[in-house]
């Protein structure tokens, strides 16, 4: 092997190497456990043997067909992994396991079944004329239904005022990934084979770099709020911009405007935006979002009760969420339920 095939091999190798470890990581030793975790754990491994696959079948085109019929295999659970992973980001952690055994059940016993009856050792040209073009288009439906569930976050990454937390960072990251990789295997026949494999790399890599920084910069907005921690508002004064926040948040409703910042508000009720972080911290530990968000629950708790005719992204509209992903997550937090749950309840 020359030098120009090592660096090619390893720099494709090295994403997939990595997601072997992380994926080992979130289906054994993630805490704390829950379920995304365990179906980015298994999103990882299957894409790992299809990257692997695809690298061995490459340097060495001689390779046995048992193991380029388990890379194949293997693309069949990407789909539904991302899908289950998306959906589990946004419900949370109280969606039911049902359909997650019956789908994976279901393509267990196929995938079973046609490599019985239709080992790719040989069946190679049924393999290369259907199977593979099945196996795609079965991953690209399940990213298409995966969008579904992404939309709200893809919304709130264009909207120049809104900022994506850690966990929504985790997900565009892992969606458009799983996207970047199906899409250079599509088109493998026009450019390159060994370009899915790369792609695996670039794309691990640079989600890596995305949410390190996406930490750094929590980790940058914790120190500055430190700066305030030992300035100590007067019971008296704070218990009166308290009073004032409440009556101004519920007279004028405030929180029903999705684009109602810490800064915004301030300047509202006539006080320094640092001063008004400060005071929900200290007083009542709680972060603008958090303590905005706790009125805008109550009001899509009202709506859920009072209308039930509304469909839920019309409840978080009313209720002043810009997405239906912000919409559950704040919505879980506060009630430690779903909406649809709380509506049964």
């Amino acid at each position: 092997m020359n030098l120009d095939n090592k660096l090619i091999f390893f720099f494709s190798a090295l994403g997939a190497f990595n997601s072997i470890i992380l994926s080992i990581y979130f289906l054994f030793f993630c805490k704390p456990t829950n379920k995304s975790n365990y179906f980015l754990g298994g999103l990882l491994a299957v894409l790992s043997i299809r990257v692997w696959k695809s690298l061995f079948f490459y340097f060495n085109p001689e390779l046995s067909k048992i193991y380029l019929q388990i890379g194949l295999s293997a693309c069949f659970f990407i789909g539904p992994f991302l899908y289950f992973y998306s959906r589990s980001k946004i419900e949370g952690s109280d969606q039911s396991n049902r359909s997650f055994y019956i789908q994976m059940t279901v393509l267990t016993i196929t995938i079973f079944g046609v490599g019985v009856l239709y080992p790719y050792q040989k069946n190679v040209a049924l393999w290369h004329h259907y199977f593979i073009r099945i196996i795609n288009y079965q991953w690209f439906v399940y990213i298409i239904v995966s969008l579904f569930f992404v939309r709200g976050t893809l919304k709130k990454l264009i909207t120049p005022k809104e900022k994506l937390n850690y966990n929504e960072v985790w997900l565009i990251s892992v969606f458009f990934g799983v996207f970047i990789i199906w899409f250079t295997y599509f088109t493998s026949s026009y450019t390159s084979y060994i370009l899915g494999a790369f792609s695996f790399s670039f794309v691990f890599y640079l989600s890596g770099l995305l949410l390190f920084r996406k930490r750094k910069q929590d980790f940058i907005v914790s120190v500055k709020k430190e700066k305030y921690a030992n300035i100590k508002i007067e019971e008296n004064e704070a218990n009166r911009l308290l009073e004032k926040i409440e009556f101004t948040l519920t007279k004028e409703e405030l929180y029903k405007n999705p684009n109602l910042t810490l800064s915004i508000f301030a300047k509202k009720i006539n006080i320094r935006p640092q001063l008004l972080s400060q005071l929900l911290n200290d007083n009542l530990n709680k972060s603008f979002s958090q303590f905005i968000n706790e009125y805008r629950i109550e009001e899509a708790k009202h709506l859920l009760m009072t209308n039930t005719n509304l469909k839920i992204d019309i409840i978080a509209e009313k209720s002043g969420f810009n997405s239906n992903s912000t919409f559950y997550t704040a919505f879980k937090k506060v009630t430690n339920t779903t909406p649809a749950k709380y509506i049964q309840k």
